[in-house]
């Protein structure tokens, strides 16, 4: 995972196969402990995406090279823990090696394009407080706390 990647590299997002499935679980391991304690696992993530109606997930990659998953939930469902109006970002992380290169920042730009194109105009997450927690990253592209609550976690929406 040492790989030189140009932030020009082209974001994209592939379904996870039975062939990627082991190199997404891997990413986990590249995140540091504060890190860690902020998201789930990728593999924890994919098992709970495979009991809900309303979950999508992928691998991100930057031309050829995998650099992180995300992962969505579209609507309220109690049983998956989510009492959001409309799409939620659910999971979502960058693998430590390319972060900072711009790639989460396009890979959320992505998200908001294919929205957009289906005339919604908000996207919902939340994030735990701490060290390492990722409000700084989602502030930067405009999301805002909404006031409400995941449990420990604060809501936040982008709104475009």
């Amino acid at each position: 995972m040492s790989e030189t990647i140009l932030p020009s590299a082209e974001v994209t997002f592939r379904r996870i196969s039975s062939l990627t499935v082991g190199d997404v679980c891997e990413l986990s391991e590249t995140l540091s402990e504060e890190q860690s304690n902020m998201v789930a696992s990728n593999g924890d993530s994919i098992a709970e995406a495979h009991f809900s109606d309303r979950a999508w997930f992928r691998a991100i990659y930057a031309d050829d090279t995998l650099v992180g998953f995300i992962m969505l939930h579209e609507g309220a469902d109690w049983d998956d823990g989510i009492d959001c109006p409309g799409v939620f970002l659910w999971r979502f992380m960058i693998a430590r090696p390319f972060q900072g290169k711009g790639f989460g920042k396009q890979a959320i730009a992505l998200v908001v394009r294919d929205l957009k194109a289906r005339g919604l105009h908000e996207l919902y997450t939340s994030y735990g407080q701490g060290p390492g927690n990722p409000e700084g990253f989602y502030r930067g592209l405009g999301f805002e706390r909404t006031g409400e609550h995941y449990d420990d976690e604060l809501e936040a929406v982008l709104r475009f």
